[in-house]
């Protein structure tokens, strides 16, 4: 005897086929679990971003469609501004839409805040903050004496490529300056010119380039409001 069992076609088809509905029962499983985020529960699938009242003046952006733009340096400020007149100028001529029907929101944390401050501000404190931004003026090769970015003479050699921030505000474009990263520079202008971190502090604060520019408590914290009120993201 070889201890094997000897199947009878009828029962080796019937066997064969619970094994088949089986399997795909199981396959089914998987597939449903991947679909819906396998293991996610209940509580997970209705999340629901908090609200913050000081996060409301972005719903307060007119628009059918909304971008935000966040920029940790010059360069990449100067790449933003140039493509957030493309995101308009093409909704605008193509799409047949106003100006009010997007909603564009420029961030400018770390190394790119100060381009959130006046002339004033540059003429006055130029070196400290062309020194802490990593930036210089393309034609002097020194620091620069104003905010660069809303000068249209520099054309190419700038990334913006002529886009100044005062052609955005005028189409409506909304400037979001890290309050963080400004009392960073404020303490770097301190260090360097003498002086009180709070005092420079506030004058930063009091010298926006615009009345469309406006402190938000840290630019990082300003990128993930906006995404959750249905912002696209652009970095």
């Amino acid at each position: 005897m070889s201890g094997q069992v000897s199947l009878s076609p009828l029962e080796r088809r019937s066997f064969l086929s619970r094994l088949s509905a089986g399997v795909s029962a199981f396959a089914a499983a998987v597939a449903g679990g991947a679909a819906t985020g396998y293991g996610q529960s209940a509580a997970a699938a209705s999340w629901q971003p908090e609200r913050h009242e000081k996060d409301d003046w972005m719903d307060k952006v007119p628009g059918k469609h909304r971008m935000v733009f966040d920029t940790t340096t010059p360069d990449s400020l100067g790449n933003a501004l140039a493509f957030a007149n493309n995101f308009i100028r093409v909704n605008r001529n193509d799409y047949g839409l106003q100006n009010s029907d997007v909603a564009v929101i420029v961030i400018v944390r770390h190394n790119s805040t100060a381009f959130g401050y006046n002339d004033a501000i540059w003429a006055k404190y130029g070196l400290p903050i062309s020194k802490r931004a990593n930036f210089v003026d393309p034609k002097t090769k020194e620091a620069a004496k104003a905010n660069l970015f809303n000068v249209s003479a520099y054309d190419a050699q700038l990334p913006n490529r002529g886009t100044t921030l005062d052609a955005l505000f005028k189409q409506g474009v909304q400037l979001a300056v890290c309050a963080t990263s400004t009392r960073g520079y404020a303490g770097a202008i301190a260090e360097a010119a003498g002086g009180n971190t709070d005092t420079i502090f506030n004058e930063l604060v009091s010298n926006l380039v615009s009345s469309n520019a406006r402190m938000v408590p840290a630019g990082i914290v300003a990128v993930n409001r906006a995404q959750e009120r249905g912002y696209s993201f652009v970095g």
